[in-house]
């Protein structure tokens, strides 16, 4: 009889929770969504997904052809897209990329700071560090100079900043020297802005790891301002498949998440940081010769 009473008061619980979690989700139909770095990757697959939940998607890359080939495809499929050719490192292009999209469509609902650059190599072994600007540009002031022209217009729709950032942000990576710096800026100053924009924008930091079916391993940096293209590193099994990826980050929004860890493990190193710091350091090196070819 107990049992029966605990179950019914499960189902019940259970059925009350579904209900709120339900009123809490978001709606992304007609949110305008601007997505750096849209022109492939992640940014297109986010740009495709979004534009099928009916979000008004706003396609920002330097590549004019790879981003009026997104939007097609986002329009042929009866979505809602528009191209905005955009080098985040340019301030004035940032301030254009906002300035168009709130002259088409009246608002700005969300950022997403996609768009990203990486590095391949011993800090002792590189040949010239000047690339590291070029990554500091890229990855940190690309989304300052996005984020001080977005945030007056996500003021008034009380909007949401995403940045798609990664495990290099919480912690030192081997032969990820100046990306894991840019990306530690980026992780402190978006930290800052939450706490000063409390209650009038909303943040969510996307923890990635290695994701399968992205430019970022193709185009990283090697010892010198050239990539490594004629020495890709393939993934290993422990990749999160693209699909999938986006899948999450979609849910996160969806579930006004703060943070979201893809693959989840990843959750884990703020406290292997703090508490066995020596393990988490030996299982980074293990997972970085594991992806050197």
């Amino acid at each position: 009889m107990i049992q029966k009473i605990f179950s019914v008061l499960g189902t019940i619980f259970l059925a009350i929770s579904n209900l709120f979690l339900n009123h809490q989700k978001l709606v992304l139909n007609k949110k305008v969504i601007i997505i750096t770095g849209a022109s492939s990757g992640i940014g297109e697959h986010l740009s495709k997904s979004l534009a099928k939940k009916g979000a008004i998607i706003i396609c920002a890359a330097r590549r004019k052809n790879e981003l009026e080939r997104v939007s097609n495809e986002i329009k042929k499929d009866g979505g809602s897209a528009y191209p905005i050719k955009t080098d985040i490192r340019i301030l004035d292009d940032c301030r254009k990329l906002m300035q168009k999209t709130v002259e088409k469509y009246g608002k700005i609902d969300a950022l997403i700071l996609n768009a990203g650059l990486s590095m391949w190599s011993k800090f002792d072994e590189i040949e010239d560090i000047s690339y590291f600007k070029t990554l500091m540009d890229t990855n940190y002031m690309g989304a300052v100079n996005c984020c001080h022209y977005a945030v007056p217009y996500l003021k008034k729709t009380a909007g949401k900043i995403i940045s798609c950032s990664t495990a290099q942000a919480l912690m030192g990576f081997p032969n990820h020297s100046g990306y894991a710096a840019s990306k530690h800026a980026l992780h402190g100053f978006l930290s800052t802005l939450s706490i000063e924009l409390k209650y009038q924008i909303s943040f969510l930091e996307v923890i990635l790891g290695w994701i399968k079916g992205t430019n970022l391993r193709y185009n990283a940096l090697g010892q010198n301002d050239k990539n490594t293209k004629t020495q890709v590193r393939k993934h290993t099994e422990e990749a999160v498949d693209l699909n999938e990826c986006v899948r999450k980050i979609i849910l996160a929004i969806e579930s006004e998440k703060t943070k979201v860890y893809i693959p989840k493990k990843l959750s884990l190193i703020p406290f292997l940081k703090v508490f066995f710091n020596t393990f988490l350091e030996k299982k980074t090196i293990k997972a970085i010769k594991r992806n050197k070819k």
